[in-house]
């Protein structure tokens, strides 16, 4: 993969479900904690966003099983478009130690947009933050 934010979450026994693999509700628990680090980080331009966005649209495609023994899993996320007030990030969640490669377990878009709190309404993404999504663009 060429363009791509990485980075490991790990799964907690608790995330399992009576089958012994991580439940689906969790799944989406450890999407949102891979995309924090990336974009709300006091460093990045994304920054601000961590003041206002909100979750648009959530796709989650499970194509296979995490077990906690997979832990920590391997997220591997891109963004696949960027309008005016909004992004969306593609996600693949992958075992520790798979070649990436192979297929993801879970694949997911997420679609953020951006939230001026103070007046209620959307706003627009300022420049420096196109700019850095842009820098892990990928169609």
């Amino acid at each position: 993969m060429e363009v791509g934010y990485r980075t490991a979450v790990a799964a907690r026994w608790s995330d399992m479900d009576p089958f012994r693999h991580v439940n689906n509700a969790a799944v989406v628990t450890l999407l949102e904690e891979a995309r924090i680090p990336w974009l709300f980080a006091p460093e990045r331009p994304t920054a601000a966003l961590a003041d206002g966005v909100f979750l648009a649209d959530l796709r989650v495609r499970y194509r296979g099983q995490l077990v906690l023994e997979d832990s920590p899993v391997e997220v591997v996320m891109w963004i696949s478009r960027i309008r005016a007030a909004d992004f969306t990030i593609v996600a693949e969640l992958r075992p520790k130690g798979t070649d990436e490669a192979s297929p993801a377990s879970v694949v997911s878009h997420a679609q953020l947009a951006a939230v001026d709190l103070e007046n209620q309404r959307i706003r627009r993404l300022s420049p420096d933050e196109r700019a850095y999504l842009e820098e892990f663009r990928r169609d």
